[in-house]
């Protein structure tokens, strides 16, 4: 026996099953762009979503149907397949279901490999390779298969290969500015006195070759005193000398 639901009940839970099927399972971590390590993001099959007949569904089935593959496309971020099925929404029925049966794979492929597409910038080299490779295909299996692993393994070996960066440089224990052990204000220990011109002791002879001046002050009235007494000297001496002479004679 079929269990049949009003059209009315269909719409509401519409809004309550999307979450469902938005809650993606966590995968292994895999490496990001930057070489880190995060969780994977896992990109459904749209396909194992069509659990109904399309010709026979109902209005309310279709919308049930469609808002499971937007909340998948939400969560992909894909953005030809999001427009797309909001575009569908907005329409009949009837127009909701030729989408349904007909339109929506091809917007969901487009969105797969216009993600593959971008994967590829500002990548490694086995990225891209390995991206090439999965858009010369054009098949949907391809792009699940990428996006879900071959694009984490070809990261992988990217990364990898990438040279271990090393500390361009220490610091240095000592300071550069180290202070000087002998401070360059301080006088120095020996101080040398330069010597004074000293006057000589002796002097030239007048009338010498030296030319040296005349003897004057207390030197001159020294030599004077002793002329005088050898005067004196002499003119006693002869004096009596001629007093002898003289009694002499007599």
């Amino acid at each position: 026996m079929r269990w049949k639901f009003p059209a009315g009940a269909l719409i509401a839970l519409a809004f309550l099953v999307p979450a469902a099927p938005a809650v993606a399972q966590a995968g292994s971590p895999g490496l990001n762009a930057a070489c880190q390590t995060v969780e994977r993001k896992t990109y459904k099959d749209i396909r194992e979503l069509f659990t109904i007949d399309l010709d026979t569904a109902t209005t309310g089935q279709l919308r049930l149907l469609a808002n499971r593959i937007l909340a998948t496309a939400d969560e992909g971020k894909l953005p030809v397949l999001r427009d797309a099925i909001e575009k569908a929404l907005r329409g009949t029925s009837e127009e909701l279901r030729a989408f349904l049966k007909s339109d929506v794979q091809n917007s969901w492929s487009i969105a797969l490999r216009v993600t593959v597409n971008q994967t590829m910038t500002g990548a490694g080299a086995n990225v891209k390779e390995a991206a090439q490779k999965t858009l010369d295909t054009e098949s949907v299996d391809t792009y699940l298969a990428y996006l879900n692993e071959g694009m984490y393994a070809a990261r992988a070996l990217d990364c990898a290969s990438q040279p271990t960066p090393t500390p361009s440089a220490s610091p240095s224990a000592t300071p550069s500015a180290t202070p000087s052990a002998t401070a360059s204000a301080t006088p120095s220990a020996t101080t040398t006195v330069a010597p004074t011109s000293t006057p000589s002791a002796s002097a030239a002879a007048p009338g010498g070759d030296g030319g040296g001046l005349p003897l004057t002050g207390a030197n001159t009235v020294t030599v004077a005193g002793l002329g005088a007494a050898l005067l004196l000297l002499g003119a006693a001496g002869y004096v009596i000398g001629r007093r002898r002479r003289s009694r002499f004679v007599a």
